[in-house]
């Protein structure tokens, strides 16, 4: 059965089945939730800019950018149309290298300078463990050099097409076929476009022959490959691929690590049989091309160091490319032109062509030109070099007076920027318009000259390795935040200047277009038509023609190439053709206003300076008034971020930024939020301690830094985030100051001022401060030690130890030398052989005025200038190496503390479960079962650490113990005899103290010193002496004296109640006071002595804790 076809006018049965609506519905819906979407993000847009909208424009929140550049859609073939077909060819050809000309400089300068400037930033890289890491920097850089290569190549092709189409215009050759009347044409914009290029290739040699760790890595990178070579299996590696692989890598150290890169631009084979072009030969085009390079540089000449300087640097460096390049080609040398190069550079002794990277025009030309240089005395050489020395001397001098100019210039200009920039269009429209014009052009001529003087003298500096003064970096900083003034400035002004740039860009198209009118009509009216005539009537046509649209680069570019054939002949006058070039270069600078403003404000460079930043916040700290330009160096510190993002040695690019963000966070902390927070802590402590008597803190006599201009800061923007000084100071001085009391660590480093100003209580096991200029004294106990401990772990305890042990070595240094001294042990002999003869009378006890004789008999062999005996002073060391003694034992007892804290969530400690093989039972993984190890060793050590703890007294008896026994020592052995004068000598001095506290005077008062107990107890037991110390029983002899003093008192009272005499009982009841406060004295260092002999173990002997232990060993 046939198929029947279709017929065109066949369709569906027309049935409703609902589905369209549907769709419609569905289409709908869809089309309401994407205007709701839409209008709560634009709610949430209008929100977020609620408090910046306006004519204002925040540089910080920058959420929406303006572009003012100017665009169109329009190639250049559609752009130059004229009748003239040669013309229009030859504009089109020379235009169309410029444009690629351009387009290869945008890309030099954007990605590869970073990509070379920034390698081996960010990261370490060590040439004995490293050479992995760098080897794997260099392979992501060898990419880099491919690229590089090949960009390098293509430089070469535009330079060698650009002088093929500029011979083959200029053609001396009778032959050759002319192709437009050149004779009075210059393309003086295509010689700049090609100065240009030549300055990148010169750009890209200074760079790689000053970076030393490219360098470094290339040879690490080399010997890398030498390893390889000898054993290609291991590294998995094709040993055929190795050798064109090698080749390659010589080709590109030849090409570009070799300092090559411009040279062998300049020494290529511009005469090509091929082409059909003749260069060197070409009288022509030579006569042309120093034509053109004359007149550049006498433009440039003239405007370098002026005021109205803006590229000029730029160019003169273009223009000595043109010279070697010319000198290359043409095998001339104009002598005149290459003296006045090398006299420019008294005006310029430097140019930065990029970051930190200088160029010095004389080494350039010397060294490219070698037979001109010959022709040139080496004293104008040398003078040239020391000018460059003197110049850098005059600049530092001139600086802080150039500060002030250009502060008073910056300021002046941003007041007319707001004042100009706030008026309404009035009826004068065209003067108000040429007056913003001139506004703009200004600001943009201040960036340059203030940008220039920066980068070249840091970079001068830098290059000739001579260190900067703080002045001269103060100076170059307040420039830096004048620059960036200048930006914050245009950006503010944002909304207006966008307004303005259209309007004065149309202004300054109609001024060019008259001038071209008035010109053309000129060409019109002479009759007699010639090729050259009708050239330039259809160059004019063409500059006109081009005129009438957006200022685009591509169209002013035309007008410049189509004017240069169009200003042959006389069609303009000198007096027209002047202000025709002025307003051709105000619409350049005009139509690229941001552009321009953005690459002159630039501070990327200042990342190869950051040294002076430190500097820089130290002098805003002294500074606090001006705070505020902080946001200024942030700005500029930010600047180098878009050129990080080009660096391509690292993995990825966050990295060194990460790198770059923590090294300025670390100095912004170290040199000003640190200095803040002591302020702030400061400030706070003495607020609290005004009832104290403090220096005098009246800002009126005392010099006070306001630092509540840091706190009124705005947050400042750094990467993506914003900094609140504010907010950061406090929440550090809260971090930094913990109110814990002194730290163990400071106690320990100074374990010797500490013994020395604080007095130990034994029963409360607290530290006081001995004297304070206010009205409280410091205390430090176990909670503070326990504190401590918890913050710097338990380890911090033997560490402590360690050091008591060392101080007390030196203490008990001194303590033997007085022993030794023959003053002190004749009378302490003397004294035991009385004891031995007369105990039998006395009854066993030490008689206590044989120890007040000795008392006063120490004080006869003179006295220190503050009234001290020399027994004070033994006195007072025994005291010290007690203190030490209960610094120690309260350590213990801290981590004791501590240890109990933290083991209190264990609910039981006789029965703590084996984690770890619960875990094994379980089969859990070896890291769940390394954790559990862990665990079950950290509770063993808080279980036994808060059972016990460590016997550090008996770790500092068994240490010192055998020295102080050995019979070389047996001098040490009278110290039990000088102890009953030692305590005389004490209670004294204790009474004197206590008795203080009732005085209006408080100096030397003090309620404790259990130190003195501690140390008697202690050394007592070093030498083994209890037994010897307690046959003199001498604090019954002292409750003796005084018993029998007190009951002769009482029995005198009694006597004399009948005769009624005040006075005389007044005595008696003094007398009576007297001796309680004395035997209630002596009875407290008893009491204090017999607690401190408890912690040694003092109902043991040496030998008997010897036989203890032997039996313990048996057992």
């Amino acid at each position: 059965m046939a198929v029947e076809a279709l017929t065109p006018d066949w369709e569906f049965d027309r049935f409703d089945d609902g589905s369209t609506k549907i769709h419609t519905e569905v289409q709908l819906k869809n089309y309401v939730k994407f205007l709701e979407d839409y209008t709560s993000q634009l709610k949430g847009i209008e929100d977020a800019l609620d408090d910046s909208i306006g004519d204002v424009w925040d540089f910080t929140l920058d959420p929406i950018a303006l572009k003012l550049l100017p665009y169109e859609q329009s190639s250049l073939l559609e752009l130059i149309k004229t009748e003239n077909k040669v013309l229009n060819k030859v504009i089109t050809v020379y235009a169309a290298l410029c444009s690629e000309v351009k387009k290869l400089k945008y890309e030099a300068e954007t990605k590869l300078y970073s990509g070379l400037l920034y390698y081996g930033e960010g990261g370490e890289c060590l040439s004995a463990v490293g050479v992995s890491v760098c080897g794997a920097e260099m392979l992501r850089v060898h990419l880099v050099r491919q690229e590089l290569s090949c960009f390098v190549s293509r430089c070469y092709e535009v330079v060698v097409s650009v002088v093929h189409q500029l011979a083959s215009l200029y053609n001396s050759s009778k032959n050759a076929t002319k192709i437009i009347e050149s004779s009075g044409v210059h393309f003086q914009t295509v010689y700049e476009h090609l100065g240009e290029l030549l300055v990148v290739l010169l750009t890209l040699d200074e760079i790689l022959e000053n970076h030393g760790t490219l360098k470094e890595h290339w040879k690490m990178y080399k010997r890398l490959l030498k390893s390889v070579h000898h054993n290609p299996s291991k590294f998995e590696i094709q040993e055929e691929k190795l050798k064109p692989f090698e080749k390659l890598l010589l080709k590109l150290e030849g090409q570009l690590l070799d300092g090559m890169i411009f040279q062998a631009c300049v020494e290529q084979r511009f005469d090509d049989p091929g082409v059909g072009v003749a260069v060197s030969k070409n009288s022509a085009f030579a006569e042309e091309f120093a034509h053109n390079i004359r007149t550049i540089f006498t433009n440039v000449e003239s405007k370098l160091g002026e005021p109205s300087e803006i590229d000029q640097r730029d160019k003169y460096a273009g223009v000595c490319g043109l010279f070697v390049l010319h000198f290359h080609i043409f095998r001339t040398v104009d002598k005149k032109l290459y003296k006045g190069l090398l006299d420019a550079c008294k005006k310029v002794p430097a140019v930065t062509l990029t970051a930190n990277i200088m160029w010095f025009a004389d080494t350039f030309l010397v060294q490219k030109v070698p037979a001109a240089a010959k022709l040139i005395d080496k004293k104008s050489l040398q003078m040239v070099r020391s000018q460059r020395e003197a110049f850098l001397q005059q600049r530092v001098q001139t600086l802080p007076k150039d500060v002030q100019s250009y502060y008073v210039f910056v300021t002046s200009w941003m007041m007319k920027m707001e004042s100009i920039l706030s008026k309404e269009h009035n009826e004068k429209f065209t003067e108000d318009l040429s007056s913003r014009c001139s506004v703009f052009v200004q600001g943009i001529l201040y960036a340059y000259s203030i940008s220039t003087m920066i980068k070249t003298t840091m970079n001068l500096y830098m290059s000739m390795q001579k260190p900067m003064t703080k002045a001269s970096v103060k100076s170059l900083c307040r420039l830096v935040e004048l620059l960036k003034a200048i930006e914050h400035t245009f950006h503010r002004r944002s909304m207006v200047v966008a307004d303005s740039v259209t309007h004065i860009a149309q202004q300054l198209q109609s001024q060019a277009l008259a001038a071209i009118a008035t010109a053309k009509k000129r060409v019109i009216s002479d009759k007699k038509y010639s090729e050259q005539r009708l050239d330039v009537l259809s160059a004019l046509v063409l500059a006109e023609n081009t005129l009438n649209g957006p200022s685009t680069k591509e169209r002013r570019l035309v007008v410049s190439l189509a004017l240069s054939v169009g200003t042959q002949m006389k069609t303009f006058k000198d007096e027209e053709l002047l202000p025709l070039q002025l307003v051709l270069k105000k619409l350049d600078l005009i139509s690229e206003i941001r552009e321009r403003v953005k690459v002159q404000c630039d501070c990327s460079f200042l990342y190869w300076h950051r040294a002076v930043f430190p500097i820089y916040l130290d002098d805003v700290y002294d500074h606090a008034v001006d705070a505020a330009r902080i946001h200024y160096m942030f700005s500029a510190l930010r600047d180098c971020v878009p050129s990080m993002l080009h660096a391509r040695h690292l993995d990825t690019c966050d990295q060194l930024l990460e790198n770059y963000d923590k090294e300025i966070m670390e100095v912004f902390n170290q040199h000003l939020l640190d200095k803040l927070c002591k302020e702030i802590e400061k400030d706070l402590r003495l607020s609290v301690h005004t009832h104290l008597k403090l220096d005098d803190r009246n800002p009126f006599k005392v010099g006070m830094k306001d630092l509540a201009h840091f706190f009124s800061l705005k947050p400042i923007r750094f990467f993506n985030r914003f900094l609140d000084i504010k907010g950061m100071s406090l929440q550090t001085s809260h971090s930094l100051y913990p109110l814990q009391g002194l730290d163990v660590l400071e106690i320990m480093r100074n374990i010797h001022v500490f013994v020395s100003r604080y007095l130990y209580n034994l029963n409360n096991q607290i530290f006081i401060e001995r004297t304070s200029n206010n009205k409280h004294l410091n205390t430090i106990n176990i909670r503070h030690i326990a504190n401590s401990i918890r913050t710097h772990g338990t380890g911090i305890m033997n560490t402590t130890v360690n050091f008591t042990y060392q101080f007390l070595r030196k203490k008990f240094y001194i303590f033997s030398q007085f022993m030794y001294d023959e003053h002190i042990k004749s009378r302490l002999i003397k004294d035991m052989r009385f004891f031995r003869e007369t105990k039998d009378q006395s009854d066993q006890k030490y008689p206590f005025e044989r120890a007040e004789k000795f008392n006063r008999g120490i004080r006869k062999l003179g006295i220190t200038p503050d009234g001290m005996s020399y027994l004070d002073q033994f006195r007072q060391l025994i005291s010290q190496i007690g203190n030490a003694m209960g610094y120690v034992r309260m350590i213990r007892s801290g981590g004791l503390h501590c240890c109990s804290n933290a083991i209190r969530f264990v609910p039981d400690l006789e029965d703590i479960v084996n984690f770890e093989e619960l875990v094994k039972e379980e089969g859990l993984s070896e890291e769940t079962q390394k954790a559990a190890s862990v665990l079950d060793s950290v509770l063993s050590d808080l279980t036994s650490n808060s059972a016990e703890g460590t016997e550090y007294f008996k770790m500092l008896v068994d240490v010192f113990a055998p020295e102080f026994r050995s019979v070389k020592n047996m001098h040490l052995r009278n110290f039990y005899i000088i102890v009953p004068p030692l305590t005389v000598n004490f209670v004294a001095h204790s009474i004197g103290c206590k008795e203080k506290l009732n005085k209006k005077n408080k100096g030397g008062a003090a309620f404790t010193d259990d130190g003195f107990a501690m140390g008697v107890a202690y050394i007592l037991k070093l030498l083994d002496q209890y037994q010897e110390f307690d046959s003199l029983h001498w604090f019954q002899a002292v409750r003796e004296k005084y018993m029998k003093e007190k009951n002769a008192v009482v029995k005198e009272q009694n006597v004399q109640a009948t005769s009624q005499d005040e006075k005389l009982m007044q005595t008696m009841n003094l007398t009576q006071k007297r001796l309680d406060v004395y035997l209630q004295e002596f009875e407290l260092l008893y009491f204090s002595l017999s607690s401190a002999r408890i912690f040694f173990r003092a109902d043991k002997t040496a030998a008997e804790e010897i036989q203890e232990k032997k039996d313990k060993g048996k057992q």
